[in-house]
């Protein structure tokens, strides 16, 4: 099975259209590595949390949205090659991070089941 690298952030609802620009840019680059799929996605349903939950992981503000989204590798030496390397990569200078990156979270998993 693949390998998967999972995020989850705050992005203020204004900056809906930049990090999309954003995530349309990284793409090629993450190809570039043998990502396989990149995923996207706005929150739109997203119940406030009493204990835990979406937005309590990633201290949502009041004009802030939950965006969850993954990259799929077709393994991990794959992923784990693609963040050593990103950093001295000159494509990925000058990306805009049209969010609050000390809010976000990140990990890798292995998928234990598929359903297709």
């Amino acid at each position: 099975m693949s390998y998967i690298t999972g995020f989850l952030l705050p992005v203020p609802a204004a900056k809906k259209e930049a990090y999309i620009a954003s995530a349309r840019k990284s793409w090629p680059l993450f190809q570039k590595y043998g990502a396989l799929e990149q995923v996207e996605t706005w929150g739109e349903d997203i119940p406030p949390g009493k204990v835990t939950g979406f937005d309590l992981a990633v201290k949502l503000e009041p004009d802030e949205v939950v965006v969850f989204s993954w990259l799929r590798w077709p393994d991990r030496a794959t992923a784990d090659k693609c963040f050593a390397e990103m950093m001295n990569d000159p494509d990925f200078d000058g990306m805009d991070m049209p969010f609050d990156g000390k809010r976000m979270m990140w990990g890798g998993f292995a998928p234990v089941f598929e359903g297709r």
